[in-house]
């Protein structure tokens, strides 16, 4: 396998807005033509829009559009301008009068990093589609949805770190899979490969941490969430994206924990905009491998911000 960029995808590309002082911001996936998409959700708190779209027993075989943002679940608003921006540039479901865009989102809760009052509106969603449809602008790191994001915060805020935005794909001859990640964990983030803890609770391990009183704990919601989406050009129906999303899920428990918890809103979504023909069960097993790398390159390739530490501060990389 080799690697690959994430903006080599056939009919997908991605715009990123953030507001840096606020810190929050939108990352939106965009395909002209329509593509076919799955969910998988085991996080017990998701924000979310339109997934019953994703349920394979749904009319609409095609979406247009996926936002991962912040604000939780004020960022919703988000969705309204990506519609408006996909509307005017006569993109998505034809019902005679007009093009319905169908968009789906999910939002990561970043309101206790910077300011609480601004999360990701219609304006900012309008603008990172208009820049994913007019100049794509991905890059890993502080920047869209991952503008705000932290991790390891069963302790609170002042003792987790900075994480971001990370992204990684590879080809296996004509076939492509790639993942990217928004990360903003209650847990820590490990190196799958190896084990080593990369950013999470400062002072100690959060499992750990967890095991020294088992008494139920009131209210661990202090920002979490990860998002993630999984690209392929690989042709599947959306129960089979569906069951790839399922699968996608492994490459989070590899490298956070915990993961899954009630204070988390972990979604999966995984998109098909190709023809190519390939092994679902090899698909899903891929789309865990590169949801791994991708959570390592959020944490290690973001800096420091909102007085909290990152990767690079701490290793000095």
């Amino acid at each position: 396998m080799l690697r690959i960029s994430i903006n080599d995808f056939p009919g997908i590309t991605i715009g990123q807005v953030e507001n840096v002082i606020a810190g929050t911001g939108c990352t939106v996936f965009i395909c002209r033509e329509g593509m076919r998409a799955g969910i998988d959700v085991r996080g017990g708190g998701p924000a979310s829009r339109e997934t019953e779209l994703l349920n394979p027993l749904a009319s609409a075989q095609e979406i247009h559009g996926v936002i991962l943002s912040g604000g939780s679940a004020f960022g919703l608003n988000a969705a309204g301008g990506v519609m408006r921006c996909l509307e005017e540039n006569n993109i998505g479901f034809d019902v005679g009068v007009t093009k319905v865009p169908l968009v789906v989102q999910s939002c990561l809760f970043d309101l206790t990093v910077a300011d609480k009052s601004i999360r990701p509106d219609s304006a900012m969603g309008y603008e990172a589609a208009r820049l994913a449809l007019e100049a794509p602008n991905y890059r890993d790191g502080n920047y869209g949805a991952g503008t705000g994001a932290t991790v390891g915060k069963f302790a609170g805020m002042s003792a987790c770190m900075k994480s971001g935005i990370g992204s990684y794909a590879v080809n296996l001859g004509e076939l492509k899979i790639g993942a990217v990640a928004a990360v903003n964990a209650l847990g820590d983030v490990f190196n799958w490969r190896t084990g080593e803890k990369l950013a999470g609770l400062l002072t100690g391990d959060t499992t750990e941490l967890m095991k020294e009183n088992y008494a139920p704990v009131n209210n661990k919601f202090t920002g979490n969430t990860t998002l993630v989406v999984v690209m392929t050009n690989a042709y599947f129906t959306k129960s089979q994206l569906c069951k790839i999303s399922g699968m996608a899920q492994d490459g989070l428990a590899r490298s956070i924990r915990p993961i899954h918890t009630s204070a988390d809103g972990d979604t999966v979504y995984a998109l098909s905009s190709g023809t190519i023909s390939a092994d679902m069960d090899l698909v899903g097993t891929l789309a865990a491998e590169v949801v791994s790398e991708a959570i390592t390159n959020a944490v290690t390739s973001c800096e420091g911000a909102y007085g909290f530490k990152s990767y690079r501060d701490i290793k000095g990389a």
